[in-house]
């Protein structure tokens, strides 16, 4: 798992690559936390455009991300949702949450 990033006019991009499992999805969701209160966003872009798998702790690292964002008055977008990801968030239902795009 890899986890860039680049913030810039208080919009965070994050973007994941590898595999988000549950070896994965604590040291990210603590480098997620850092990233925020670092750079205190009102728009976070989580893009997983380059993931090659995600189990269902990918649904923690989203609704963490999401609490974060609201905790700061901002938004959380997840984008690039490759269709092995896309099928573990839709049977969580996270997309009556979460703006997935």
């Amino acid at each position: 798992m890899e986890m860039k990033y680049k913030a810039e006019n208080r919009q965070l991009t994050i973007e994941l690559s590898g595999e988000l499992d549950h070896h994965a999805a604590k040291g990210l969701m603590d480098a997620i936390d850092r990233c925020m209160e670092q750079n205190l966003p009102t728009k976070t872009i989580l893009d997983m455009g380059e993931l090659t798998f995600m189990d269902s702790s990918g649904i923690a690292v989203v609704l963490r991300a999401k609490r974060r964002m609201e905790a700061l008055g901002g938004n959380l977008y997840v984008v690039n949702i490759p269709r092995q990801a896309a099928r573990v968030l839709e049977t969580a239902g996270l997309g009556r949450y979460v703006n997935l795009i």
